[in-house]
């Protein structure tokens, strides 16, 4: 009788998992999402994917797309994006890795980061990018 208590805390204390692949899927749809609004220069489609905490910082869809064009110019504008390995980085989040070559022929990463917002839908909380080694840009 012992063992089933014992059991219940080890299952309790391991939690859900970030996201099964349905829901990594439905993250991969947000940042593909994104990804087609910028290619038509649709502001409040890119801005409707960022998480609140990005919206706190660029208040309007405007502001935000002017932050990509100059800053993310890979992920505005590129020649190819490939979806690449996605990782669960806790109960609420994911990493999807994408390959980006940009306009110009050169190869990038872009290590997208989402978390699940509080009516369950995932959000995009950020986007580190990575040029490839022995590139210039």
């Amino acid at each position: 009788m012992r063992a089933w208590p014992a059991l219940l805390l080890v299952l309790g204390l391991a939690g859900p998992a970030a996201a099964d692949e349905g829901g990594r899927a439905a993250a991969r749809a947000v940042i593909a999402a994104q990804e087609q609004a910028f290619g038509r220069d649709d502001a409040q489609a890119a801005y409707d994917q960022a998480a609140p905490a990005i919206r706190e910082l660029f208040p309007n869809a405007d502001l935000f797309l002017g932050m990509v064009r100059n800053q993310y110019r890979p992920v505005y504008r590129h020649r190819s994006f490939v979806f690449g390995e996605a990782q669960d980085t806790d109960a609420a989040g994911v990493t999807q890795s994408v390959a980006i070559q940009d306009e110009y022929g050169v190869d990038w990463t872009a290590e997208y980061s989402l978390a699940r917002d509080a009516d369950g839908r995932w959000r995009i909380t950020g986007c580190r990018l990575i040029k490839a080694p022995g590139t210039n840009a």
